[in-house]
């Protein structure tokens, strides 16, 4: 039988050569400095990304205009409203370059920009608000679980136009399912993602009935909150998007596929019921410096609860740099 300290625990590659030779070939193409911001598919825009892009941000300097690659599925709305405040302390012009996913918050997040350069694969999304709370219902795997607030109105209008004379308040029946204060909290998140929105938008339209279309659009109209808003309908949604190169949305996809190698799922498994993860999650990179964060622990499935739980957990943010020809790799603390 082989101990597990005789396992090979596997690492997810890092591939800072061969990324920082890319981001130096898109700057030269641009003409200007290139931030990279990448997340995985289980990773998503946080706050501790506002301090990785103060780091990066303050060895690039102020500049007058600053490029812009995302890729992401989503995350935090307020914490987009923090990076982009933050970005625009350095520059005045900012151009987004999204060759693929730049979803959810990572569409709250490019609204801020002057431009949105997009590619054949690029998509933003709808940002109407869903929300994990800790009184949410819980899935099969015993996790919380996101709740919409456009579900909750079509369920609502749904009830409405079918149900019974004497079954026409829905709320008792809900309340079976979602805690009265889960629905309050989404109604209220509900507001400030539009909020959120118009104060992106402001940063660069000054067309106050322009800014509120805009934000009334991306919560409320579309049908799906994962619904693809591709270039031509973000054109008629009234953002100032233009299209890739076809060089430039060739590197970018080149820059993507080496995150996504380094984003790769590395997972050790002990047995049935344990496991080690080692996954890069969030990557942020300038040019001489990458930032990224990786997931390092072990997992035991806790049968009785159905669900797996975490241990040994040393999860944290890692720095490389590179300083007169040395690269320097760290552990990057945010508190």
């Amino acid at each position: 039988m082989v101990k597990d300290n005789q396992i090979k625990i596997k690492q997810p590659p890092v591939l800072f050569d061969k990324t920082q030779e890319l981001i130096g070939t898109i700057e030269s193409i641009v003409g200007g400095p290139l931030i990279t911001y990448w997340n995985n598919p289980r990773g998503e825009i946080c706050h501790n990304d506002v301090i990785a892009f103060y780091e990066l941000i303050e060895k690039i300097g102020k500049q007058s205009k600053l490029f812009l690659f995302i890729k992401s599925r989503g995350g935090h709305g307020q914490a987009s409203l923090r990076i982009m405040n933050m970005l625009r302390q350095y520059t005045n012009e900012i151009i987004a370059l999204v060759p693929i996913e730049c979803a959810s918050a990572a569409t709250m997040l490019v609204l801020g920009a002057n431009e949105i350069h997009m590619g054949p694969m690029a998509f933003l999304s709808a940002v109407d608000t869903s929300l994990e709370h800790d009184l949410s219902p819980i899935d099969r795997d015993n996790d919380r679980v996101s709740v919409s607030l456009d579900e909750l109105k079509r369920v609502l209008k749904l009830w409405k136009q079918e149900a019974s004379e004497r079954d026409k308040n829905p709320f008792e029946s809900l309340y079976n399912y979602i805690h009265p204060l889960v629905i309050g909290a989404v109604d209220r998140a509900d507001s400030l993602s539009i909020m959120i929105c118009k104060e992106l938008l402001s940063y660069h339209i000054d067309d106050p009935e322009k800014v509120e279309a805009i934000a009334q659009t991306l919560n409320s109209k579309y049908p799906s909150h994962s619904y693809p808003i591709m270039i031509n309908e973000a054109k008629k949604v009234g953002l100032n998007v233009k299209p890739l190169t076809k060089e430039l949305n060739t590197l970018l996809l080149e820059l993507n596929e080496l995150y996504s190698e380094m984003g790769q799922k590395a997972t050790t498994d002990f047995d049935e019921i344990r496991a080690h993860s080692n996954e890069i999650i969030n990557i942020l990179e300038a040019k001489g410096l990458q930032i990224y964060y990786q997931q390092d622990k072990d997992w035991f499935y806790r049968m009785e609860e159905r669900r797996w739980i975490t241990m040994n957990d040393n999860s944290g943010w890692r720095k490389i740099e590179k300083d007169k020809g040395q690269i320097k790799k760290s552990v990057f603390y945010i508190s």
